[in-house]
């Protein structure tokens, strides 16, 4: 990853989303949820956190502090959507 990808604005139009209500947002293809769905539904509560030391480079962690006040959950999600798309599948482990 380069400093020049860590600078580059979104093309998203974030002043059109941030006007929109909600009647303004389509949510016809959202299912309806059934008494069915609150019947089944579990409970989840977040796991505990662990402090650890990580080194990254300056320009990674300034894009993230530069996300807001939540920028450790940000940088927390964003390791566990990694290591959740590299995980080796149970099969493979047993092969």
């Amino acid at each position: 990853m380069s400093e020049s990808d860590m600078n580059k604005p979104t093309k998203t139009n974030l002043e059109r989303l941030d006007a929109m209500t909600d009647d303004m947002i389509d949510t016809s293809d959202i299912p309806l949820l059934t008494d069915k769905f609150f019947t089944t539904a579990k409970w989840r509560m977040p796991e505990p956190t662990v402090k650890v030391t990580v080194e990254v480079e300056p320009e990674v962690v300034e894009w993230f502090r530069a996300q807001g006040d939540n920028y450790e959950r940000y940088l927390a999600a964003a390791l566990r959507i990694y290591a959740q798309a590299h995980q080796v599948p149970e099969m493979a482990k047993a092969g």
